[in-house]
């Protein structure tokens, strides 16, 4: 069962993603979206994590946002 992050712990996270891996988070957030068509959270954060070799939290914090922002352009 995933753990589930305050959004000031998920914003924590996010800005200490740059540092940890070299990428911006906007970066990652590409390479989710041109990644494979996956569909359940932990399918893609699996991915990220065994294909960039990720640690766990990095790759939540980066799917959570990608679904985040994803969402929020549908609404718009």
């Amino acid at each position: 069962m995933s753990q589930v992050f305050s959004e000031e712990t998920h914003r924590n996270m996010l800005a200490r993603i740059p540092h940890c891996t070299g990428r911006e988070i906007t970066d990652w957030l590409r390479t989710v979206e041109d990644g494979p068509a996956l569909f359940r959270f932990e399918e893609k954060v699996s991915w990220l994590r065994h294909e960039h070799n990720l640690a766990y939290g990095h790759a939540k914090a980066i799917i959570h946002e990608y679904d985040l922002r994803r969402a929020a352009r549908k609404l718009l």
